[in-house]
């Protein structure tokens, strides 16, 4: 898909500071855990820029906040590329394996024979729970089992050849994208949203269409790397499958439908102050929310200008096959009798 395809979204907030030694430091982590083994691994992971997706979609934060940024940012993907290949067409083995992980989450140590998969994730997950608030860490909890068992109905997807309906589609994919995980981690660095102004119905609404613009403008500049490789979970071949539609009017319909919970997003922003009134909230809680609303527009903007510059999305045939799996180090033990697995202790 060409990547000057562009949206109407919140103008970008601008680079956060360190970015470079965010950048020194990510790249020590990732050696430090194992999840790259060699130089060319690194050179392709380092291409992909993750430390400016963090600053660009966590412009406020700082020092270890933003390291944890980073290297959950990092896990992300490489743990996504995992199941590029024969792990992710298969269901029941990509959940035994993501139990291991879900285990962690719910208070199981990682083993001490544990591989680089395991190991980066146990330490994103201690970093990030270190200190905060047990409602955050409950709530997190949840999104990570979440995106985890999703990966098992993504694989359904791959072997089932064709695009879901609308509503299944969402369901798998607001998973798969671990997009409300991105935005409790920004909220790491802000202050505690109130109960009741966090479940309003306008702060609810306005989360879901971050999250749910986030993944459907990446389904449009991801579409030639996922569709050679048989993933069935992106919007654009669902609104070519489903209505049906060419190509280029399935690019038109996504466009469409991340404009509408963009202008969902903002009219709903235009209401808070009244309902911040109406719940009497302090002016610390207003704040708080003010800044729970600018991180969510941050990511949305700023997940969006890293996406159009990164070369994660452009095919890099030279590096990794373009229909083939999307790693260079296969980092997670599967329990299969295929031999070693490299970067793996």
């Amino acid at each position: 898909m060409p990547q000057d395809i562009d949206f109407d979204l919140p103008t970008a907030s601008g680079v956060g500071p360190d970015l470079e030694g965010a950048r020194r430091r990510n790249l020590a982590w990732v050696r430090r855990t194992g999840l790259v083994t060699g130089d060319r691994s690194l050179d392709w992971y380092a291409s992909w820029d993750m430390p400016r997706l963090a600053a660009l979609g966590y412009p406020y934060a700082r020092g270890p906040v933003l390291d944890l940024c980073v290297d959950a940012m990092g896990f992300f993907f490489f743990d996504d590329d995992q199941f590029d290949g024969p792990l992710g067409r298969d269901p029941a083995q990509t959940a035994r394996v993501c139990q291991q992980l879900i285990d962690i989450v719910h208070g199981a140590p990682a083993d001490p024979g544990a591989d680089a998969w395991s190991r980066a994730f146990a330490d994103v997950w201690v970093r990030s729970t270190r200190g905060a608030h047990p409602a955050w860490t409950a709530r997190t909890a949840h999104e990570w089992e979440y995106y985890f068992a999703s990966h098992a109905h993504e694989a359904m997807g791959r072997l089932r050849g064709a695009p879901a309906d609308m509503e299944t589609y969402l369901q798998v994919r607001r998973g798969i994208a671990a997009t409300d995980l991105a935005l409790s981690l920004g909220e790491r660095a802000a202050d505690t949203v109130p109960a009741a102004a966090f479940h309003a119905p306008q702060l609810r609404i306005m989360r879901q269409a971050a999250i749910d613009v986030t993944f459907m403008c990446n389904d449009v500049y991801s579409l030639e790397k996922e569709e050679a490789r048989g993933d069935m979970d992106n919007l654009v071949l669902v609104l070519e499958h489903t209505r049906p539609l060419s190509r280029d009017e399935a690019v038109t319909a996504a466009r469409n439908e991340v404009d509408l919970r963009v202008g969902r997003f903002r009219e709903l922003a235009g209401q808070l102050p009244a309902l911040c009134s109406r719940l009497e909230l302090s002016d610390g809680e207003r704040a708080a929310v003010s800044t729970y609303v600018s991180i969510m527009t941050a990511w949305m903007s700023g997940y969006h200008a890293w996406q159009t510059e990164t070369l994660r999305y452009r095919t890099a045939p030279q590096i990794v096959p373009v229909s083939g799996p999307g790693y260079l180090d296969r980092i997670l033990h599967t329990g299969r009798s295929d031999g070693p697995v490299p970067g793996t202790l």
